[in-house]
């Protein structure tokens, strides 16, 4: 079996992560089960991995946190977005936090629709003809 690996980095700060990542979070649980029904018949297997950035991390890169990976590729890139920042929380500080642009749209949140459409892109790559 072909293995989707997701990672997803996030600031945790004293527990706790910012609504953004929090909310980015939600959506990626209701991506994977998604996901592993449409891929599971294919062969592939879906596992979602959660990393977590300190705050060391995310003074130097702020654009780290609420990243998501597959199979090391920025999930951006499937979709052929764009990264930008924004000002979040008091968690995160003076640090602006990472943002998708796409179709004209700027996403803080990740949304599960994002999520699922960067994985099936991502699994085409994992199947042979």
């Amino acid at each position: 079996m072909k293995t989707l690996m997701i990672n997803w980095q996030r600031l945790l700060s004293k527990g706790s992560t910012c609504p953004r990542c929090g909310s980015t979070e939600n959506e990626l649980e209701k991506a994977i089960p998604a996901l592993e029904k449409l891929l599971t018949p294919l062969g592939i297997k879906v596992v979602l991995e959660k990393s977590e950035i300190s705050e060391a991390e995310f003074k130097v890169n702020p654009a780290i946190s609420n990243r998501i990976l597959l199979n090391n590729k920025p999930l951006e890139e499937y979709l052929n977005a764009n990264t930008s920042q924004s000002q979040c929380c008091e968690v995160c500080g003076d640090s602006k936090c990472r943002t998708i642009e796409l179709e004209d749209k700027t996403y803080e949140v990740i949304p599960q629709d994002l999520i699922v459409r960067a994985g099936l892109i991502a699994a085409s790559q994992l199947v042979s003809l």
